[in-house]
């Protein structure tokens, strides 16, 4: 859907990884917003409208996410649990992006239904193609965003 605007929120607390994922995005031109919050609990609330989050003409609702899983105030693997139990935020594609490569913790966002896996460090070539990829299936099948 060429010219609509691809939204990315990006939960990271590492303020370092996070730089160089919206640096590398942005080099590969893979979205035209990013959205950055830093713990679990802002992200929950960035998805539901709540508090600072609550005007979605500023802070629209997501195309796809990016999580990490070791988050503070509610981790990562209990993010993606409460998003694909929800009915209105199970369609929204989740990326685990961490530096994790425990096998329990794969088996686990798996189980949770997160739509890939990605460990640090990454390839951003490839990781800007299955950004492309997902974004582009999520505008194909919701041509309005949540």
């Amino acid at each position: 859907m060429v010219g609509e605007a691809l939204t990315i929120l990006l939960v990271e607390d590492n303020i370092d990884h996070a730089e160089l994922v919206i640096r590398n995005m942005d080099d590969f031109k893979v979205a035209n917003s990013i959205r950055h919050v830093e713990d679990g609990e802002a992200a929950l609330d960035y998805l539901h409208g709540r508090g600072k989050y609550a005007d979605r003409k500023q802070f629209p609702m997501p195309h796809l996410m990016l999580l990490d899983l070791r988050l503070p105030k509610v981790d990562g693997l209990d993010v993606l649990k409460e998003i694909k139990c929800d009915d209105y935020l199970r369609a929204l594609p989740v990326v685990i992006l961490t530096t994790s490569d425990a096998e329990r913790d794969l088996v686990m966002a798996h189980e949770y239904h997160a739509n890939s896996y990605v460990t640090k460090p990454v390839n951003f070539s490839k990781f800007s193609d299955l950004m492309k990829d997902l974004g582009f299936y999520w505008l194909l099948w919701n041509k309005q965003p949540w």
